[in-house]
């Protein structure tokens, strides 16, 4: 097992944690958290030989094997396939050996050799090594692809396979699904229940966590300290703990009351529609663990966009694509204030197409885009981290969208997202990838937009700044279209599900929990298909469902145009209700002074109730004709 005893470890001047006891026994899965900079990718490189402790002892058993994911991007003209075979060692040398000895002509040597591969399962090694590279998301034949011709992520990818093929004792994970869309994620989610060895895994994916890990070692304040159960289980017990500060206990229910305004809207629709009861457990979830993020650094909130025009944005018979490939034919998808939206399908599916064409990055190759006059997109990709300007700090990024604003006003906002004090006046050329991500999210979200896209988000972010973006979504009133891996963030910011699949675009009717169970059926229907020309997934047959599903689109517009009008009602009666209800449990209203005002409040909070009890039946009456249809 690894023993863990009284250790101290520093990276350069900087003393990370000390005096940390804990073992890890075979077998065991453990996620390691923490903020950034708290030393988890120096715990790894203390495991790797690479960093030695300043007091203390640690103990690897001499026979392990261990394997990591290398964070160097290769450049290598060799196949992608003998590029993932190199993972496995013991295979290469064997295969080296018997090369020798059979140009030798070393009979018996080749025999003892052949053994060896026997046993080690090596003639089974390029089939094994052909599922890691097809389950990480690449397709048929891109394995002999050489590996300079793919993109840093698709090597980080391939680097993942490397660590996968090798058969080990120890793996060693850090951050593994940041460059994987969410159909890897999954795979590599059961991939890794099965993995037979011991797993240590610095993630901020809190869904992948929970499925992968059995045990938490979280790292704050300078010590290591190591919880049974997945991510869940550890939130809950550190939550319970620091629910006994009162202070601490009372900001966070500020926060849930937050939340809670918002999808109370949804509560009545919860008996009726599965993605409301999701928000509505999402929610009851947050309220048992927003305690374990009290002393999160990252506090921000979306402001009401400026205007909302309804719709924002429409999509009239759309198609988008690359030169003369076209990706997605003939969309039609209407974006109205309060739309909140993921998008699901597999990978190169086009979800990133569908953001870029609204976003305006890729203009239609056919059909219309319309967008309201008053249309403020807020677009994140992965792309607009390097448009950042690299001799600038965060306050000059700021100060460009916003020069008339004091300068006080923006460090008080910038702080909010990690940059307090010297950090807000750093230039950002050596930031980390999270630190210049959280700088996008902080120009976007200053600039009000009333139409937000965001095509993974949470790539590099922490699990606290992950949370925070979470609680500032929930609050979000304008339209969202959101691409992500993080199953979390999408199951609690997003009322409706899209499925992007076979040059299309549909409603996902299940919950997210369902989407590895459609991924598997996907799979196995890619199958060679029909050729009858009637077949489900023939061209004709895709042309009449599509024609449907717009007919159906068009009939339902009215509907969902009534209850998003009914909800605004709900939302403006609720406050003047609220604002009646605190007017009239002021003790000074009774004063003999104030007796015509008294008067008329009494009558005005009388037709307030009476007008907000119409609107709820009405709203309920429009939410069960629109589930009727």
């Amino acid at each position: 097992m690894l023993r863990f005893n009284q250790l101290s470890l520093r990276r350069g001047g900087k003393l990370l944690f000390s005096n940390a006891s804990f073992n890890v026994h075979p077998g065991q899965r453990v996620g390691v958290t923490g903020a950034n900079g708290t030393g988890k990718s120096s715990l790894f490189a203390l495991i790797l030989d690479k960093l030695h402790v300043d007091s203390g002892d640690f103990h690897l058993p001499r026979n392990w094997i261990v394997a990591h994911l290398a964070q160097e991007t290769p450049s290598d003209p060799r196949a992608a396939m003998e590029y993932v075979l190199d993972g496995d060692a013991e295979l290469r040398q064997i295969e080296i050996a018997l090369a020798q000895a059979e140009q030798a002509g070393l009979g018996a040597k080749v025999a003892e050799l052949h053994t060896r591969l026997d046993s080690i399962d090596g003639y089974s090694a390029r089939s094994r090594a052909a599922r890691l590279i097809h389950g990480l998301g690449f397709r048929p034949g891109e394995e002999e692809l050489p590996v300079e011709q793919f993109s840093g992520g698709w090597r980080m990818r391939l680097n993942l396979a490397r660590a996968l093929m090798c058969r080990s004792d120890l793996l060693l994970l850090d951050e593994p699904t940041n460059h994987l869309d969410l159909d890897a994620v999954i795979w590599l989610e059961e991939w890794l229940k099965s993995y037979a060895g011991t797993l240590l895994l610095i993630s901020h994916d809190r869904d992948f966590l929970d499925a992968v890990a059995s045990h938490i070692a979280h790292i704050e304040q300078g010590s290591v300290m190591l919880y049974t159960g997945n991510y869940s289980a550890f939130e809950t017990i550190r939550a319970e703990r620091l629910a006994n500060q009162q202070a601490a206990f009372a900001k966070q229910q500020r926060e849930i009351a937050h939340i809670r305004s918002y999808v109370d809207r949804f509560r009545a629709q919860a008996t009726k529609a599965r993605q409301a009861q999701s928000r509505l457990k999402a929610l009851q979830r947050m309220e048992l663990i927003a305690p374990a993020h009290v002393d999160s650094p990252f506090h921000f909130s979306f402001k009401t966009p400026e205007k909302n025009p309804h719709p924002l944005m429409r999509l009239e018979q759309a198609s988008a694509g690359y030169g003369d490939k076209v990706i997605l034919s003939r969309l039609t998808i209407t974006l109205s204030p309060g739309d909140r939206i993921g998008l699901l399908g597999p990978n190169g599916a086009g979800k990133s197409t569908l953001i870029k064409m609204l976003a305006g990055e890729l203009e239609p190759i056919g059909g219309q885009r319309e967008s309201a006059q008053e249309l403020k997109t807020g677009y994140f990709a992965q792309h607009q981290l390097d448009q950042l300007r690299p001799d600038q700090t965060p306050l000059q990024h700021l100060m460009r969208i916003d020069p008339k604003a004091r300068e006080q006003e923006l460090r008080d906002y910038i702080g909010g997202f990690g940059f307090p004090g010297e950090l807000a006046e750093r230039p950002v050329a050596p930031f980390s990838g999270g630190e210049k991500a959280r700088l996008v999210l902080a120009l976007l979200v200053y600039q009000r937009p009333n139409l937000l896209l965001l095509d993974e988000p949470t790539n590099h972010l922490d699990l606290e700044m992950r949370h925070s973006l979470s609680l500032a979504l929930q609050g979000f009133e304008g339209a969202m279209v959101i691409v992500s891996h993080d199953r979390h963030l999408l199951r609690t910011t997003t009322d409706s599900l899209l499925l992007v699949s076979a040059g299309g675009v549909t409603e996902f009717k299940d919950d997210l929990d369902s989407y590895p169970r459609w991924l598997a059926e996907h799979s196995r229907a890619e199958e060679p298909a029909k050729t009858d020309s009637q077949a489900p997934n023939s061209a004709t047959a895709r042309k009449e469902q599509k024609r449907l599903e717009a007919e159906r689109r068009r009939r339902l517009q009215p509907l969902r145009s009534r209850l998003r009008a009914l909800e605004r009602d709900l939302d403006r009666l609720q406050h003047r209700q609220t604002a009646l209800v605190q007017a009239l449990a002021g003790g000074e209203i009774y004063d003999e002074a104030n007796k015509e005002r008294l008067k008329t409040l009494v009558v005005e909070k009388a037709e307030t109730d009476q007008a907000l009890k119409a609107v709820e039946e009405a709203w309920l009456e429009a939410s069960e004709a629109l589930e009727s249809a």
